[in-house]
């Protein structure tokens, strides 16, 4: 196995054995053959749409196999052993259809070079697959040029963040054609990923067309529950049998709510899911209780307190101890071997959640008390920016002096203690701008609040990250500047998985300049890369706290 796509690659090189996250190498490896089949069905869905010829149900295998291999998601070979075998069943049916209508327009037969990724036929057994992975990983083309490698691999890792989005929109009934063909025609120029500029050129435009994702996620998820409202979550427990809903998936939190009203249970929320606490929708439901524990890296410990079942709904999951793996069940993407998987919905049904339910029945017990208070959460597009004018306000009168946008993801290496040091240097009268599991490194200090206004405002999961963008849009209009850059916010963000590489790229896209990245950069971006990003972008690795306070302080 060779996998480098999130922050905890081996040695900041690649994971070579086992990946640091969990994954064992059987599953690295058809992960890489998933991949390489999904580029053959955009090779041939790129051919049929010259033709006319779409299919709906062909473009999400692509969009959720890509959702698939993003870190922490699923690590069950056995499924990913099933997606493979559909995947070549659904190629050699676009493909079919592009061949008969090529044929019928043009009374020939397609007679173009076709790759071999989009011809490959040979669905089987897992044994037989890892044979063909061993021909296809990302390191398999020894005379590829190191620089075209690194950018190939930077535009695939970022599709696995866009399908990301475009996965949980599609869930609450919410698409558009053009994402799907810019995502299939961006991962079949992989297939000859031959040309720096080629490559680059696609990375930029994934980051534009990505900005347009993002406000769909947005208007798909505030469509369907409302505008996110501030809000103080509760952060302790209450007596009764409890269920523990983590990841990112809002329908799923819905439908759970739904069935477990009435039965005396609690429903808590962990992780990414925290935010849901601020949507209007979900406030009408007594049985959710608030949040339990905090980012996903400390679920071992959290988990094993909860005393309940745990529903995880997306990535974010860690390999189970075996003391509380019976009290895990997974669905949607998600998997593990020998964990309980909820089924998808079917026929326009909810999922069943039932079997998670009669766990936490037959447990019974309460959730060991963690912590206790309430934090404020809530902070999303609309009240960002209906706060916006007030917060332009108390900046010309000198009360907040600067931003800080310390959004992203949080892991378990030591080295992100650096947000929680910067998070207690920074000074009073500054505000953090956050969302995604970054929070949780110091959404529970005690910062404080300038004239009403927490100095912390959280705009919810990773998947939020757009209001940002809509409020720095927003402070450049008020404040009559050129563009972002020019205004007085830092960005200090931490990466961790795809989704964050996604935002990353919307964030290029845009123009942005003088980003702190970390903890590490990215494995995947060669020197070469690197120093390019650095010259247009002057993209920056994290220092030390004072170091880099002292620079962003003063605009740099």
């Amino acid at each position: 196995m060779f996998c480098y796509q999130c922050e905890e690659a081996l040695n900041n090189k690649g994971c070579t054995k086992i990946g640091v996250c969990g994954k064992k190498d059987d599953v690295a490896m058809l992960q890489d053959l998933f991949i390489y089949v999904l580029k053959g069905i955009s090779f041939w869905t790129v051919k049929a749409r010259t033709l006319g010829i779409k299919d709906e149900s062909i473009d999400m295998v692509i969009v959720k196999g890509l959702f698939a291999t993003v870190t922490n998601v699923n690590f069950d070979a056995n499924r990913f052993v099933e997606y493979i075998n559909d995947a070549i069943e659904k190629k050699e049916k676009i493909k079919n259809k592009f061949l008969e209508a090529y044929e019928e327009r043009y009374s020939k037969k397609f007679d173009e070079k076709v790759p071999d990724c989009a011809l490959w036929n040979s669905p089987g057994e897992k044994e037989e697959l890892l044979r063909k992975a061993k021909e296809v990983g990302i390191m398999s083309d020894k005379d590829l040029n190191e620089d075209v490698r690194s950018l190939r691999e930077f535009l695939i890792i970022s599709l696995k963040g866009m399908a990301a989005y475009l996965d949980h929109a599609y869930i609450l009934d919410f698409k558009n054609e053009k994402f799907f063909s810019f995502m299939e025609e961006a991962l079949a120029s992989t297939i000859e990923a031959s040309s720096v500029d080629k490559m680059f050129d696609y990375i930029i435009q994934t980051g534009k067309i990505g900005l347009e994702v993002m406000e769909l996620l947005d208007r798909a998820n505030t469509s369907h529950y409302g505008d996110p409202e501030p809000t103080m979550v509760n952060i302790g427990v209450k007596e009764g049998p409890a269920i523990l809903i983590s990841g990112h998936d809002l329908r799923d939190l819905e439908e759970l709510l739904d069935q477990t009203q009435g039965t005396g249970i609690n429903v808590y929320t962990h992780g990414e899911m925290l935010p849901a606490n601020a949507y209007p929708f979900f406030k009408k439901y007594p049985n959710l209780v608030g949040n339990y524990g905090g980012s996903w890296w400390r679920q071992n410990k959290e988990f094993e307190k909860f005393n309940g079942p745990i529903l995880m709904t997306t990535n974010c999951l860690t390999p189970p101890s075996e003391s509380y793996k019976d009290r895990v069940f997974t669905t949607g993407l998600v998997g593990w071997p020998g964990v309980t998987h909820i089924e998808d919905r079917k026929n326009g049904e909810p999922k069943d959640f039932s079997p998670v339910i009669k766990k936490a029945l037959e447990i019974g017990k309460s959730p060991e008390k963690l912590e206790s208070g309430t934090i404020p959460i809530g902070f999303a597009r609309k009240s960002a920016l209906d706060a916006v004018d007030s917060i332009a306000q108390k900046v010309k009168e000198g009360k907040i002096k600067r931003f800080f946008l310390m959004s992203g993801c949080d892991g378990r290496f030591n080295s992100r203690d650096y947000y929680t040091k910067l998070a207690l240097k920074l000074p009073k009268d500054s505000v953090i701008l956050t969302s995604g599991c970054a929070k949780y490194r110091y959404n529970k200090l005690d910062l404080g609040e300038i004239d009403g206004i927490p100095r912390v405002l959280d705009a919810g999961q990773c998947n939020d990250s757009y209001t940002w963008i809509a409020v720095a849009s927003k402070l450049t209009e008020i404040f009559g500047a050129e563009s972002v850059n020019d205004l007085p916010i830092s960005f200090d963000i931490a990466w961790y998985e795809q989704k964050a590489v996604f935002i990353l790229n919307v964030v290029l896209s845009l123009g942005i300049k003088k980003i702190r990245l970390g903890p590490t950069l990215p494995a995947f971006v060669s020197p070469n890369i690197l120093k390019v990003l650095v010259d247009k972008f002057e993209i920056k690795p994290i220092d030390n706290v004072e170091k880099d306070l002292e620079a962003m302080l003063h605009g740099n």
